[in-house]
């Protein structure tokens, strides 16, 4: 094929081989899939139903549950219904969406944890201008600002990554099409631009990052400086939830596209696909109503309501 225009689709990468093995697969996808759906649909659910999170810190999160819904569904069906039905193809326009919606959420996911952190960051540092700082309409603008810059970012990326020439076949080394499994595809130093766009957005989520932990060192600082105890295990159950997020967003990422070529195989590298891209979407919910009260409280008269609604 001598360019991307005669790829029809593309065959992504078989967990396993077997019928038996791949309705394991389809099983424990599909158990994942259940599970983020409802701890993130019930999140959801609490933040907007209830009036007493109705606050910057549980509207962000309502998004970032948004987000795990969107990020989650992007990949996981797909790769359940190739092994429910014994096939690997995705269609070429299909593939495209996969990579921008893919993109898309991720990104703007990052960025709204960099966003979260500074609403910590405020609400412990600066507890006397935190109502001036994150007014509802601040936080309306820093959400849609995430919400933008993940847009953007996916539009860069896949419209340059899907305007290279493709001539090594049409084989993807991963579940869902992804842009570093995608360039493997292309022609000689075609993919270079793109390499290169990669690097300037590897910037600048190193500066949302570099945020974060200058963000959390004053927060730290200033918690440590509190007087009670109690004080201190209030301020600590806000922030690490969010701490524990990003670092497993973060780490998971990092491994995915920073290790060693040496230690790449595509078995290491479906299992690091499901930790940074399957994991995160499903765990947030968990991580998040652990340690917190309020939320915990308002989940609990949810699932109460629920309950009584069906008897």
């Amino acid at each position: 094929m001598s360019n991307s225009s005669s790829t029809n689709e593309f065959l992504l990468l078989a967990f396993v081989d077997t019928q038996e093995l791949q309705l394991l697969h389809f099983s424990l996808f599909l158990g994942i899939y259940l599970a983020a759906l409802l701890g993130n649909g019930l999140i959801i659910t609490a933040v907007a139903c209830d009036h007493r999170l109705h606050t910057p810190m549980y509207f962000f999160l309502l998004n970032l549950s948004v987000l795990d819904l969107g990020t989650i569904s992007t990949t996981v069906p797909k790769s359940m219904a190739n092994s429910l039905w014994d096939t690997r193809a995705i269609s070429y326009s299909g593939c495209a969406a996969q990579v921008f919606f893919f993109l898309f959420l991720i990104s703007a996911e990052f960025y709204l944890l960099t966003v979260m952190a500074y609403d910590r960051y405020v609400a412990i540092c600066r507890p006397l201008h935190y109502g001036t700082l994150m007014g509802t309409r601040a936080c309306a603008k820093m959400t849609a600002a995430a919400w933008a810059s993940g847009f953007l970012h996916a539009v860069l990326h896949t419209g340059n990554t899907f305007s290279i020439p493709l001539c090594q076949g049409n084989r993807v080394d991963q579940f869902f099409c992804e842009i570093p499994q995608i360039l493997k595809l292309s022609c000689s130093d075609s993919y270079l631009r793109e390499v290169g766009l990669i690097v300037v957005s590897g910037c600048l989520s190193f500066g949302c990052f570099i945020f974060i932990v200058l963000s959390y060192v004053q927060i730290f600082t200033a918690v440590l400086r509190i007087p009670s105890e109690q004080g201190r295990h209030k301020a600590f159950s806000m922030c690490l939830p969010h701490l524990a997020v990003v670092c497993l967003f973060v780490t998971t990422g990092l491994f995915a596209y920073l290790r060693p070529a040496s230690i790449s195989s595509p078995a290491l590298n479906l299992v690091v696909a499901v930790l940074y891209a399957v994991v995160p979407p499903a765990m947030n919910p968990v991580i998040y109503s652990m340690r917190n009260k309020e939320l915990k409280e308002a989940l609990k008269k949810l699932v109460q309501l629920l309950l009584v609604q069906q008897q």
